[in-house]
């Protein structure tokens, strides 16, 4: 085994898919653990270069900001292909919650996805034999908020 740090293994990665999904919100408030809101998910559609389709409605995104600004997500939706394959999607990440971006996006305000950080590490789960290579996929999304909803641009770790 080498220990040799000064040659880090490289890091390869291809895009899967563009994904969009539209929100509704429900604010908890403050409570023990940080300031809680689940964001229900109405509908939203994906596309990439192996496959395309909707984001079904009924999922739900989890959005807790902690003491530090922090805002933790945890995700859970469903995605059906465009062949009728459906794919459990659920991931964590982090929105570094900066309170100026609540008001630009409340204002009505583009914020670019640039300003802020949004990361996600998504991970599918289906039934489909011709989707099943996602069961063993890790993967990497970066987020962009807006108003009504979020959008990622995620990608497959090679």
């Amino acid at each position: 085994m080498s220990t040799d740090l000064t040659s880090p293994r490289p890091l390869q990665y291809e895009f899967l898919m563009e994904i969009r999904v539209d929100l509704d919100l429900q604010i908890i408030g403050d409570t023990p653990a940080g300031h809680r809101r689940l964001y229900p998910i109405k509908g939203g559609w994906f596309k990439g270069p192996a496959f395309h389709g909707s984001v079904l409605p009924g999922g739900s995104d989890s959005f807790l900001v902690d003491a530090s600004g922090r805002g933790l997500l945890d995700v859970r939706m469903t995605l059906k292909t465009s062949d009728e394959a459906l794919i459990f999607v659920t991931y964590k990440g982090i929105l570094h919650h900066v309170p100026t971006l609540e008001v630009k996006l409340i204002g009505g305000e583009a914020v670019a996805w640039s300003d802020y950080y949004f990361r996600i590490v998504p991970f599918c789960e289906t039934a489909s034999d011709k989707y099943a290579w996602l069961n063993h996929t890790l993967a990497v999304g970066v987020g962009e908020a807006d108003l009504t909803g979020v959008s990622y641009s995620i990608y497959r770790i090679l």
